[in-house]
């Protein structure tokens, strides 16, 4: 009977890998007894075997030595037309996918026959019923102990399992499959924390919406005021030239000299302050300065603002990035819990994209 084991994901992104290993082999019985195996998803099969490999008893070879078994890692392969090898690899050794039925003769549905040519590896490969000529085909594939456990987990995500191979294993034992996680299972502690983000996010972007909202209000004040300032000095102006014994003859160079004075006083601050010469830089400034002061008022940390929107756009994207694995469409709403939060973390990542597309559009520029 093939044992079971669980694959699982830890809160800090480890896998954790709960398997059952025969840890001593008797005529009379055998031990078998769960072991849990955290391995980091970049490092290689290669170390995940030498753990298992210190796990299980070693094998004796024909020469009476003792040596570590062989321990092989298995996913299904789904694909249109894949590779057939010529020779089964497996045959002969411990980590088979499956064995040969009978010394290898072939069930095809009406009866035992030979295998020939074209059956080669048919242990290896599983089909659906479906007599659909562009079906789907399956084969159980062996992959290098170099791959990242994290890409072999990706691609084993696509069957749901993979399977553990022990050389030398009790019947029973040698085949052991391993259940990967589904996409809620992977990204259960992923989601638990953005959401525990988003509603950090949200407590401080509903104070920070009502200080922006006083900012520019005030900016727009400002704006109007500055518009009242204007005509004021418009009329005084008018009443000074046409009113009084003034005229025009003393007023023109007053009212030349003041407007000279007023453009060269502006272009020193936009200068001074190292901004773009026009209207909406100058409200951007009066906005700016004036959502300092509320958030300081209001006790809003800015720093703890832009941690919060990286870290969760961090874990948005990997998410995203999971659920392209296992191709399901993951509800972004659901989990961030707020339009605030979204359009937060939207508004931080159009930023980015912006500012790495100009510094693109430089560096082809130089």
């Amino acid at each position: 009977m093939t044992k079971i084991g669980k694959l699982l994901t830890t809160p800090s992104r480890l896998f954790k890998l709960l398997i059952p290993l025969s840890t001593g082999y008797h005529q009379e019985h055998k031990d078998i007894e769960p072991i849990a195996i955290l391995v980091h998803p970049q490092q290689p099969l290669s170390h995940l075997e030498r753990l298992i490999q210190s796990e299980v008893p070693p094998i004796k070879t024909s020469d009476n030595q003792t040596r570590s078994p062989t321990v092989s890692f298995i996913a299904l392969q789904i694909e249109d037309h894949p590779i057939r090898p010529r020779k089964a690899v497996y045959e002969g050794t411990g980590a088979e996918v499956h064995q040969l039925d009978e010394l290898g003769r072939i069930d095809d549905g009406k009866g035992k026959r030979a295998p020939t040519e074209d059956d080669t590896y048919t242990y290896l490969r599983r089909t659906s019923p479906s007599k659909d000529n562009n079906r789907m085909e399956q084969r159980f594939v062996r992959w290098s102990q170099s791959t990242e456990i994290g890409d072999f987990i990706r691609d084993a995500a696509r069957a749901r399992e993979f399977i553990v191979c022990v050389e030398g294993a009790p019947a029973g034992l040698h085949q052991i499959r391993v259940a990967v996680p589904s996409f809620d299972e992977r990204t259960h502690f992923l989601r638990m924390r953005l959401r525990k983000i988003s509603g950090r996010i949200q407590g401080i972007a509903e104070i920070k919406h009502e200080c922006d909202a006083l900012a520019h209000r005030g900016a727009q004040r400002v704006a109007v005021g500055g518009f009242g300032i204007l005509a004021m000095w418009w009329y005084l102006v008018y009443r000074l030239t046409f009113e009084t014994e003034l005229g025009w003859d003393t007023m023109e160079p007053v009212t030349y000299l003041a407007s000279l004075s007023t453009l060269m006083g502006g272009y020193l601050w936009f200068l001074y302050h190292n901004r773009e010469i026009s209207y909406r830089s100058a409200l951007d400034f009066t906005i700016n300065a004036r959502q300092k002061k509320l958030y300081q008022a209001k006790g809003v940390d800015l720093h703890l603002w832009e941690s919060l929107i990286d870290e969760g756009n961090t874990l948005r994207k990997e998410i995203k990035s999971i659920a392209a694995e296992y191709d399901v469409e993951w509800d972004e709403m659901q989990d961030e819990r707020d339009e605030r939060v979204t359009e937060a973390l939207k508004q931080e990542r159009t930023q980015k994209n912006g500012s790495k597309r100009d510094r693109d559009e430089d560096e082809g520029d130089d």
